[in-house]
C-alpha cells in the first residue's frame, strides 16, 4: 500500500502565473515558502530555515487562486507530489512539484480578505468539480481523495520550452 498526499501551509513567493492549454483549461504555477525558526542551543541565536515548494493547479481552481491570492498571501494546500521531465538542447531537466487538489485561505495577509474566503469556500462546497479535479469519495469516512478518474496532465501541450 502507498500514499501520495502532501499538505503544506505557507506564503506565496510570487503572484500565480496563469497559462492556458490548447483545450482552454487554465494552469497556474506558484511557489510557497514554508519556514521554521528555532533558537540555537550553543550560540543562543535565532536561526531560520525556509523551504520553497513548487505547486501547479489546473482548471477553475487555478483561476480562483490567481484571482484571490497575491504575493505574500498565506495559503494551505493539499495534493500529490509529481516529478516531471523535459528535454531542452539535449539535456534532461526534472522538476518536482505539488499538483494542488485542495486549498484554503489562511491568515489575514491575502488582499481579498473575508469575501475571498467566502467565495473560495462556496466554490469548494458546490461540488461543481471540473474534469481535472479529483473527487472525494462519498462512501468512505476517511476524506481521502479518489484519484481514479483524474486525468494526467499533458505537459507537451505547452508552447514554452519549459512548461512552468
Amino acid at each position: 500500500m502507498s500514499l501520495n498526499l502532501f499538505q503544506a501551509m505557507g506564503n506565496l513567493g510570487q503572484d500565480v502565473d496563469i497559462k492556458y492549454l490548447p483545450d482552454g483549461r487554465a494552469v497556474g504555477n506558484f511557489s510557497i515558502a514554508c519556514g521554521e525558526k528555532w533558537k540555537d542551543k550553543t550560540s543562543g541565536e535565532i536561526k531560520e530555515s525556509t523551504e520553497w515548494i513548487r505547486c501547479v493547479v489546473f482548471g477553475r481552481r487555478a483561476e480562483v487562486i490567481s484571482e484571490h491570492f497575491k504575493k505574500g498571501s498565506q495559503i494551505y494546500i493539499s495534493g500529490k507530489m509529481r516529478t516531471r521531465m523535459w528535454e531542452k538542447d539535449g539535456t534532461k531537466h526534472y522538476a518536482t512539484e505539488i499538483v494542488v487538489d485542495n486549498f484554503q485561505f489562511c491568515g489575514t495577509r491575502n488582499e481579498g480578505g473575508q469575501k475571498a474566503a467566502q467565495q473560495a469556500e462556496a466554490y469548494q462546497n458546490t461540488g461543481s468539480n471540473q474534469k481535472s479535479a479529483p473527487r472525494t469519495q462519498q462512501g468512505n469516512n476517511n476524506g481521502m481523495p479518489d484519484y481514479s478518474g483524474a486525468p494526467t496532465p499533458n505537459y507537451d501541450d505547452f508552447d514554452d520550452d519549459i512548461p512552468f
